[in-house]
């Protein structure tokens, strides 16, 4: 009597009456398999990064130094003298006006009255009137009051014309001033 070839691959344990095959894997499945395990131990092994590359932080570290290059910062402090410089040239005074505009009346006002934020025409200040306070006010922000960092979000050149251009509005009358917020700056 031939024996069954399907019976030689039966396993010796059944469960609830069924018998169970013994099917091993394709050979290719498993050469695929040792080969994953083969490209682990290269990958993790890799001294030069000829695999992986130079990694995250490296690129990320690449990436500033990019960004440093196309655009300095230099030491993100501005004087005084070009401050006074910028504000006595129209073209910066009207990119002033063009960024005030488009980012801080939702807060000032168009006329810098104030709404939500204070009133940049009176004497009253809260962080100096100075155009080296202004700028430090708007380059880093008063996060405790809503003001964002400005310095982070826009170019250098736009926060010194944005200062420029609030120092302008001192001394103006808007239609609805907010009441006076802070310290009694007297004019100069």
């Amino acid at each position: 009597m031939p024996i069954d070839p399907r019976k030689e691959h039966l396993l010796d344990h059944a469960y609830d009456g069924i018998q169970e095959y013994d099917n091993p894997l394709p050979r290719w499945w498993v050469w695929i398999f040792y080969a994953t395990i083969v490209f682990a131990l290269v990958y993790a092994l890799d001294p030069r990064g000829t695999i992986r590359g130079p990694g995250r932080i490296k690129e990320y570290q690449a990436q500033l130094a990019d960004a440093d290059r196309r655009w300095p910062q230099g030491s993100g402090v501005i004087d005084e003298a070009t401050l006074v410089a910028a504000s006595k040239d129209a073209g910066t005074i009207a990119a002033g006006r063009a960024v005030f505009a488009t980012n801080c009346t939702p807060c000032h006002g168009p006329d810098g009255g104030g709404i939500i934020g204070p009133n940049l025409t009176d004497q009253y200040w809260l962080h100096g009137n100075t155009l080296p306070e202004i700028y430090k006010t708007v380059s880093e922000g008063v996060l405790t009051k809503g003001m964002p960092n400005w310095g982070k979000i826009l170019r250098p050149e736009q926060v010194k014309a944005v200062v420029v251009y609030v120092k302008t509005l001192e001394g103006t009358a808007p239609k609805t001033p907010k009441a006076p917020q802070g310290v009694l700056v007297p004019a100069k």
